[in-house]
């Protein structure tokens, strides 16, 4: 009778181990898709990412969370391709934590106004729910 519990229990414990193991790949093939827009300067695709109102925290919107909207996000990423031209993400890490968050780590390249090149290291926490980004908080200096 006793058996029958541990298998049970085994079973558990190994199917929610083998969910996990499954969702990582889903929200890291979401993340190389956001990225590939961004870096064919594709906007509108990467604005559809996002919910309807998403939460934003990014030194360049200013202190504390801020919502916009998928508009926004668009008209936002334009005025960046303006003054960058040639702006472009690299990945230099993945991090799944847990069902719904993912980091990432990246450089952020491109060419600014005065010709200078620059480098800047990134790194954002995504909040993905029902396949679309609620938060996109990113950090990085901004001297």
């Amino acid at each position: 009778m006793r058996n029958w519990r541990i298998v049970l229990f085994w079973g558990i414990v190994l199917g929610s181990c083998q969910t996990q193991v499954q969702e990582k790949p889903h929200l890291e093939a979401f993340i190389q898709r956001y990225f590939t827009y961004f870096n064919q300067h594709d906007w509108n695709k990467l604005a559809e990412m996002y919910i309807e109102k998403a939460q934003f925290k990014d030194p360049s919107l200013g202190k504390g969370i801020v919502t916009q909207t998928r508009q926004q996000t668009i008209q936002k990423y334009s005025e960046l391709q303006k003054v960058f031209p040639d702006i472009h993400d690299t990945i230099i890490a993945i991090y799944p934590s847990g069902e719904k968050h993912i980091i990432v780590e990246f450089i952020s390249t491109g060419t600014s106004p005065d010709k200078s090149k620059f480098e800047l290291p990134v790194t954002t926490i995504f909040t993905i729910e029902n396949n679309l980004i609620s938060s996109d908080f990113t950090y990085y200096d901004n001297f």
